[in-house]
């Protein structure tokens, strides 16, 4: 077979041939090279035990022949999809974010609550255009990576929470082996943001509650029955009211401690409550610079 045939074949199967253009089971996902640091964590979570939400991983490949329109690529997206048999969150899994050096937080698009096997794509392909702005690019300078991203994505059902939130597990400021939790009602984007001043509490190594402040939660962040999120005003009588028991705070420290069994100390989480369940969204290594 000539060369010209054999590149033309390439083209028609997508980046290195058709078995990359099919999304990995999350808990395959492995390979950070491929995957990025977030999806291979949650991989190595699931491998675990650990309480992870089920999803699908798109290597740098497959996000790439879906930017060129590549139609198998997008058949499997869409069937995989449907499979995990609810609405959605997509995520960055970009190589080298969610690093020790480097956390990209907000510079990445996150997208909730995708509900349509036609719009999972288009979700996908905003979150990789976001990781090409100039804001995400300058970014990468500063942080002295490659400006050119290599994009991977992770799709993982949604959860519900009645509240939600981050944990580190050394204390941000002191570097002390406590725990800091932050908490408020609803999805925790709405702690991510900065759109609430969330519950906050403190434990020590071994799992007592050395402070506790509960926040002003006026708002909450809810999934929309239409797609995407709401923001909902919080009934009066909760928005001081603690989000967090003696129950979910021992669930917590024993979550944190598990995490940094398989990867190491000195994590930043971010988890979710639901129906009394406490779920694993994103564990990855609290960064030395923002």
């Amino acid at each position: 077979m000539s060369r010209r045939r054999t590149r033309a074949r390439q083209r028609r199967q997508g980046p290195r041939g058709a078995a990359l253009v099919k999304p990995a089971r999350l808990i395959d996902a492995q390979d950070e090279a491929h995957f990025g640091g977030k999806a291979s964590k949650l991989a190595h979570s699931l491998r675990a035990g650990l309480p992870v939400p089920p999803g699908i991983a798109l290597g740098t490949s497959h996000v790439e022949a879906l930017a060129q329109s590549h139609k198998e690529a997008l058949h499997h997206l869409r069937e995989e999809f449907r499979a995990l048999g609810g609405p959605c969150a997509v995520r960055s899994s970009a190589i080298g974010e969610d690093s020790e050096g480097a956390s990209f937080a907000g510079q990445h698009l996150t997208l909730l609550n995708i509900r349509d096997p036609d719009e999972v794509a288009h979700a996908v392909l905003k979150v990789r255009s976001s990781a090409h702005t100039e804001s995400a690019r300058a970014y990468r300078r500063r942080q002295g990576l490659d400006e050119t991203p290599r994009v991977a994505v992770v799709v993982q059902r949604m959860i519900e929470p009645h509240c939600a939130g981050v944990m580190f597990t050394r204390h941000p400021i002191t570097g002390e082996n406590q725990r800091v939790i932050e908490a408020a009602w609803g999805l925790g984007e709405s702690v991510v943001a900065g759109l609430v001043v969330p519950d906050n509490y403190t434990l020590s190594a071994d799992g007592k509650t050395l402070r506790r402040q509960i926040g002003t939660k006026d708002l909450a962040l809810r999934s929309n029955p239409a797609g995407g999120t709401v923001e909902e005003t919080v009934a009066e009588h909760l928005v001081e009211a603690a989000c967090l028991h003696d129950k979910h705070l021992a669930q917590l420290h024993d979550l944190a401690t598990k995490c940094e069994q398989h990867f190491g100390r000195g994590l930043d989480i971010e988890w979710a409550i639901a129906q009394d369940k406490l779920y694993l969204l994103q564990c990855r290594a609290m960064t030395r610079n923002r």
